[in-house]
């Protein structure tokens, strides 16, 4: 079975940076591996195991080449190759650009690909649409909200999924997409001859000319999302000085009603 992760890089959540186009800077800045796709890890290479072995995991991520870094991290945990990619037309890109972007990458890096795995969310936009537009772009069927697989044939997944009233379990036909939530377990830690071994390996790198696609449907130029104004959740980031707001107001609060 040959599987595609897609992982992201998400800036620290105390140092997010405003683009002059309100989208969200990510070169220069530190940054961590979305959450979400953690656990997307943890899928794939449970089901890598469960295959004994008999399959080959892909990790792509469309970043700055520091995004290589995140990527050789990846594999150390078990993944087998790895595919940057990158390019300054890539940035600013949308979910539905970035969706066009990495489909194109997955069918020219690993056409005879059997399954996808993406994060349910990324927690830097929380929109659950990128995974969903790739599987648009390939013409894959998809399930969404998936915690985890019960069994697989040769061309099918049985999958458990999260619904508003309860687990919903479903069988979908390969290739297909699936979009891992968080778990309650702790996710596995590379040891030192993973680190040791993705260090020897290579990270292919796709630019836009890789591609072969056009200037004007990536990145900022091919995002139909206009973003006017861009600002920071105070109750998230400013939590302090949010509960001195509270505490205030509780106070002219008591003294309007002399209490």
């Amino acid at each position: 079975m040959k599987i595609a992760l897609c992982v992201k890089q998400v800036p620290d959540t105390t140092d997010i940076r405003w683009t002059e186009n309100n989208t969200i800077q990510r070169e220069g800045v530190e940054s961590v591996i979305n959450p979400y796709d953690v656990y997307a890890c943890e899928f794939a290479l449970k089901l890598k195991e469960k295959l004994s072995n008999n399959a080959e995991i892909t990790v792509f991520t469309m970043a700055p080449p520091q995004g290589e870094d995140m990527l050789r991290k990846v594999m150390a945990l078990g993944c087998d190759n790895a595919v940057l990619i990158s390019d300054r037309k890539f940035s600013g890109a949308d979910t539905y650009a970035t969706g066009l972007t990495i489909s194109t990458a997955i069918k020219k890096m690993l056409p005879d690909f059997d399954l996808i795995v993406c994060g349910q969310f990324a927690v830097d936009g929380d929109t659950a649409q990128t995974g969903p537009s790739i599987a648009n772009f390939l013409d894959i069927p998809q399930v969404t909200y998936v915690t985890d697989f019960t069994d697989f044939g040769e061309k099918t997944l049985t999958l458990n999924r999260v619904m508003e009233d309860g687990i919903e379990t479903v069988e979908t036909e390969l290739p297909a997409l699936v979009c891992v939530m968080t778990q309650s377990f702790e996710p596995k830690r590379p040891l030192i001859g993973g680190i040791i071994e993705a260090s020897k390996k290579d990270v292919k790198i796709c630019t836009l000319a890789d591609l072969g696609l056009e200037p004007e449907k990536v990145g900022l130029r091919g995002s139909p999302t206009y973003v006017s104004r861009a600002f920071r959740n105070i109750s998230t980031h400013n939590a302090e000085k949010f509960k001195l707001g509270v505490r205030e107001s509780v106070d002219l609060l008591k003294e309007r009603l002399n209490l």
